[in-house]
Order: C-alpha cells, then structure tokens, then sequence
C-alpha cells in the first residue's frame, strides 16, 4: 500500500483523491478470500468507486466487472479510488458494519482521510505518512507530469506519454477524459484516479487549445 503514499500536486486537487485497499494476511485469512472479496467490491461499486480493480487480472477501466469478479483469488488485490469523502465514510461504514475480517486502507490527504475515519467510527489502526522526495529533484518531471504519474504508484504511466496525451488533447484530438482514461489503463493496480487526471489536464491546458 505504500506506493500509494507519493501522490503530489496541488493540494486542494488531492483532496479529491482517495485510494481504498483491501488486504488479507499471510497465514492468517489469505485463504478462500473470493466471497470476501466480492463483498468488498459490492460495497465499492455501490459507494461510486470511480476506478478499481485486481492486479492479477487488471482494473475496470481495462476489464469487464466480470472478468475481474471470475478472476479472484487468493492471490488477488482489490484496491481502487474515490473521489468524495463522503465515499469514503459510507464505504467504511458499510464494510465496517459487514466485520469480513480483512484490513482495510485507505491512503489520501490526512485532512480529509481522518474526520472521514471518525464520522465513520471506524478507528485507524495505525497510519503510513510520506516524508517526501530527496536527491537529484531537478531530474524529475515538471509538478503537472508528476500529479499524473504518481497517481500510479509503480510508475506504469511514462511521463513521455503523458506529454502525448497533453498534446492530442490540446489539439483537439481526444476530450481530457478520454486522455485520462487511456492514461489509466496502465496502472493495473486500479488506483488511478482519472477523474481528477482529467481535471489536471484541464487546468493545465489554456482553454483555447481546449475548445479546438
């Protein structure tokens, strides 16, 4: 779960993106996890969970529900994002009150993860924070890249092709959510959040390029 921790851009635009994680343990409940997984997703696909998905099949901005549903198990990794706290609360709320037995994550803005946690009554069992990026920062990609690109935390999503995304939408060639859609079909894990990628792409485009 911890690649879901480097996340950047402006802060008001991660306050839109939350990531949800369900997870079993080694040795103690990774066995026959497919009913509870499908629990999970129920409850998901019923909060809104804009994108998500299993990485040993793919997300479902990639794959069918069913597919991804026919394709758990044992080994499987349900995650995917919200975009509203409120999601976020009734997904705690709802899973909380099934007791499945498996952990639950949920990565985002501390701001806006914890009064979510509490309206939920669900208590944190304890917390991952992200302290940054050290070294040669001047290598990296520009701030705008970098809020699309670590939205997919094993860096799947080259910063090359978000630059031809960014070009084909400024001419006009694809709207920015088709850009953002196709974006997140790299990341497998199914926590790529292309709703608020789309509205990166907006913001970053003068509205000129967009309206051509």
């Amino acid at each position: 779960m911890t690649h879901s921790l480097h996340r950047s851009g402006d802060i008001e635009s991660q306050k839109k993106d939350f990531v949800w994680f369900m997870y079993q343990t080694k040795g103690v409940n990774d066995k026959n996890i497919k009913p509870k997984a499908l629990e999970f997703i129920a409850v998901a696909e019923a909060v809104g969970s804009e994108n998500w998905g299993d990485v040993k099949t793919g997300p479902t901005v990639l794959c069918s529900v069913d597919e991804i549903r026919n394709n758990l198990s044992d080994k499987s990794r349900i995650r995917g994002v919200f975009t509203k706290r409120e999601q976020v609360v009734e997904f705690l709320k709802q899973i909380k009150a099934k007791d499945l037995g498996m952990s639950v994550v949920i990565a985002g803005v501390l701001s806006e993860v914890i009064p979510a946690c509490k309206e939920a009554e669900a208590t944190p069992h304890s917390i991952n924070y992200s302290l940054g990026v050290w070294g040669k920062k001047e290598n990296l990609p520009d701030e705008t890249t970098l809020s699309i690109t670590t939205m997919c935390g094993h860096h799947m999503i080259s910063p090359k092709f978000v630059k031809h995304v960014m070009k084909r939408v400024q001419k006009g060639k694809w709207t920015p959510e088709e850009g953002a859609l196709k974006l997140a079909t790299y990341c497998y894990c199914g926590i790529f959040n292309q709703v608020r990628c789309a509205d990166i792409i907006k913001k970053s485009l003068p509205e000129t390029d967009l309206s051509t």
